[in-house]
């Protein structure tokens, strides 16, 4: 596997970072990557997008505009993505005072400042300034790095000291924010400042990935980011699918059977990719099942690709969020045991902060020859935005208390959590309150993946209009309500069964009129189509 991945590297260093026509042919044909039409009839139609004639909830809002009254409703309700601030809610303010000084650093020496902006925030500013070359959030955090990764000079240098993978002084504050969190040592040079979580998930598929025998295991449904990642860098995604039956759990039996069947193929399983908490369906692992996936990985020689961006997310009073690492370190396995990688990001949590594009990923359990790959590969993209980075570490080292801003972040973030705590539940009760629909228990995450139970009768009139059940079924919800939800079909699911995913991020004022107009028009969806 080591010298695998070095190779990799090695190849992708040398290749233009553009995708060649064989990647284009090929996600033309894989663009539902780990199925067929034929092995999956719930997905025979989700390689045919949704189009702008048909459930552009955009065309809509202009209509409302143009002619108000037009339509059966008076505003769109976005319960599609996971976009916290385009849905009102606020962002944290000790996060936004830090921000504000640190892009416009000449205010700092102002006398107003000082009523303006909570003492801390202007602490914590200057401290960041003085971490930053040139002291400007504007400027590359590493350009001269460049020249030493691509020209080849001194190759054997202490990379440690460079700029190449985010400030030195924000690695170093995220891994202490993740010691405290985990309770075992954080190094700063293996964390991997990134544009949110998404560019490290690409990072690691290019040196995973060689050809269409190397396969990635990846859950069913899954988040679209990781079969869209592996189909774009020529692999195979290999699926294991999580148990509706219970809680969305992921069984190691069946892990175990995909990665022996795709093996008897000729695919070379190269990682696991789990989403804990959840998306799109919202469960968070218990310890005992996070030890099980450990020790698989261990065994059969796999790579953990643990994306925690939700880890912050957490409602269910009898959960709680434990990093792969915790556990891994837990069970007495040193960094050089096992490879691991995790994924955070600003844009989710109680922050929101998805515009910001600020995250990063802590590689661990790569030899130092490894570590020099990735550090070449990650040259190419420069250095990622320097608020991103600001803000990747603030999230990791919030206010304190005694600190001035603690009282205020401390009511920000719980009235948030709380919040959405609230929603899931009403959202759940009312899921399950419908008829032929059942829905699991919210118990992270920030979105609920209902099933839906279909007549003959609505699956037949959406095969006459080229689409998949649940997409038909999400249509006629936006057509007639206003409520924009996501097909299920979109994220994979086991055969003959239709979901919908629909996020808790409409404000809680806006729920009940969700819950209504979902109501009415499911009761009459079920009589129009009924068997």
């Amino acid at each position: 596997m080591r010298r695998f991945v070095a190779e990799r590297a090695k190849h992708l260093v040398k290749r233009r970072n553009v995708l060649s026509s064989y990647h284009l042919s090929f996600l033309a044909s894989h663009s539902s990557s780990f199925s067929t039409a034929t092995d999956h009839p719930s997905m025979e139609y989700s390689s045919n997008p949704l189009t702008v004639q048909t459930i552009n909830p955009k065309r809509l809002l202009e209509q409302l505009k143009e002619q108000p009254g037009s339509l059966p409703f008076d505003e769109i309700l976005f319960c599609n993505i996971g976009n916290p601030q385009s849905l009102r809610q606020q962002p944290i303010t000790f996060f936004r005072e830090v921000l504000a000084l640190c892009d416009h650093p000449s205010i700092l020496d102002k006398s107003e400042t000082q009523g303006l902006f909570s003492a801390d925030s202007i602490e914590r500013a200057w401290k960041i300034l003085d971490q930053i070359p040139g002291r400007a959030t504007g400027a590359y955090s590493h350009s001269q790095v460049i020249i030493v990764v691509l020209s080849g000079i001194d190759m054997n240098c202490n990379l440690s000291g460079l700029l190449l993978w985010g400030i030195k002084a924000l690695r170093e504050t995220i891994a202490a924010g993740m010691e405290v969190r985990d309770g075992f040592p954080a190094n700063p040079n293996d964390i991997f400042l990134t544009d949110g979580a998404s560019p490290g998930v690409h990072m690691m598929m290019q040196l995973l990935l060689r050809s269409e025998q190397d396969g990635i295991l990846c859950p069913i449904p899954q988040y679209p980011l990781y079969s869209a990642s592996i189909a774009l860098h020529g692999g195979t995604l290999v699926p294991y699918y999580l148990d509706e039956a219970t809680g969305w759990g992921l069984e190691i039996k069946d892990l175990k059977s995909q990665l022996e069947s795709a093996r008897s193929k000729g695919v070379t399983v190269r990682a696991l990719v789990v989403i804990n908490p959840g998306n799109p369906t919202g469960q968070v692992l218990a310890e005992d099942n996070q030890k099980q996936i450990v020790e698989f990985c261990k065994k059969e020689g796999l790579v953990l690709l643990a994306d925690e961006v939700y880890q912050e997310n957490v409602y269910a009073p009898d959960k709680e969020f434990h990093s792969f690492k915790k556990i891994a370190r837990s069970m007495g396995y040193e960094d050089k045991d096992i490879p691991l990688v995790s994924y955070q990001s600003v844009s989710k949590g109680y922050y929101g902060e998805c515009g910001k594009r600020g995250g990063y990923m802590e590689v661990t359990g790569f030899s130092p020859e490894i570590r020099e790959q990735i550090y070449k590969v990650a040259s190419v993209n420069l250095c990622s935005n320097i608020t991103g980075q600001i803000l990747a570490s603030l999230i990791m080292n919030p206010p304190k208390v005694g600190d001035e801003s603690y009282e205020t972040y401390s009511a920000e973030k719980e009235g948030i959590l709380s919040s959405l705590a609230r929603r899931a539940k009403t959202l759940e009760d009312a899921f399950n309150s419908l008829e032929g629909v059942t829905c699991n228990k919210a118990e992270g995450a920030m979105y609920l993946f209902p099933r839906l139970q279909l007549s003959q009768k609505a699956i037949k009139a959406a095969e006459a209009e080229h689409i998949a059940a649940d997409a038909f079924y999400a249509r006629r919800l936006l057509q007639e309500t206003g409520i924009v939800v996501v097909p299920g079909s979109g994220f994979g699911q086991v055969p003959g069964t239709w979901h919908i995913r629909c996020t808790i991020l409409p404000q809680e004022d806006k729920i009940p009129g969700i819950v209504e107009r979902l109501t009415a028009f499911h009761k009459k969806f079920m009589d129009e189509f009924r068997d």
